[in-house]
């Protein structure tokens, strides 16, 4: 995926989504069970944070290793005669 800016927001549902500055379509939704909520004490929107950047982290590492998998593959390529 590109890098592009993204943005947390509450939808009317209740749930955080996130998704691209200047879209209206959530990448990913979080929604937390009334449980959780009662649990978080008005805090879910900081945990929310912490999820998403924790996920945006790990999608960037998995393209670097997607990438250098490329790269490992491509430099074992022998041409046979």
């Amino acid at each position: 995926m590109p890098l592009a800016e993204f943005e947390l927001v509450m939808l009317e549902s209740g749930e955080v989504a996130l998704q691209r500055t200047g879209s209206d379509q959530p990448l990913v939704r979080i929604n937390f069970a009334p449980e959780a909520m009662s649990y978080l004490d008005g805090k879910h929107i900081e945990v929310a944070k912490c999820m998403m950047d924790a996920g945006l982290q790990k999608a960037f590492d998995v393209g670097e290793e997607q990438a250098l998998q490329s790269d490992d593959t491509e430099a074992k390529v022998h041409t046979l005669h």
